[in-house]
């Protein structure tokens, strides 16, 4: 049985740093693609990062680009989502997903989602 679960959010002040982590089990996990996307409250979930299985080449939302960094140890199972310069527009649940192709910005790529974790920046 798959399991994926985040952890990690919490509430910040803009300009602050946090790191999300999100760990699978049930698979083999360095032959999925992984990534984060997002949901804030009224509007759909959107693509924010994704990793190669090897973990050499990202993808990025324009809007992070600069200010996340996406990670991945596969010895681990694990990926990481580190945020920096955080503004109150990133307030969202994010959701850890594995992927089992290289669309990475398409929700139907992904096979397994995580529960998600809540993130909030105040202004």
């Amino acid at each position: 049985q798959v399991q994926v679960v985040e952890s990690g959010g919490g509430m910040v002040q803009a300009g602050d740093s946090l790191g999300l982590s999100c760990a699978a089990s049930g698979l083999t996990f360095s032959l999925y693609v992984m990534s984060w996307f997002r949901q804030a409250p009224g509007k759909e979930r959107e693509f924010v990062a994704g990793i190669s299985r090897a973990g050499g080449v990202t993808n990025y939302q324009d809007s992070v680009k600069g200010r996340f960094t996406i990670s991945r140890d596969n010895q681990k199972n694990t990926v990481y989502l580190h945020m920096v310069s955080l503004k109150p527009e990133d307030t969202a649940v994010y959701y850890c997903a594995v992927g089992v192709g290289d669309a990475y910005r398409s929700p139907n790529n992904y096979r397994h989602w995580g529960q998600g974790t809540q993130v909030t920046v105040s202004s």
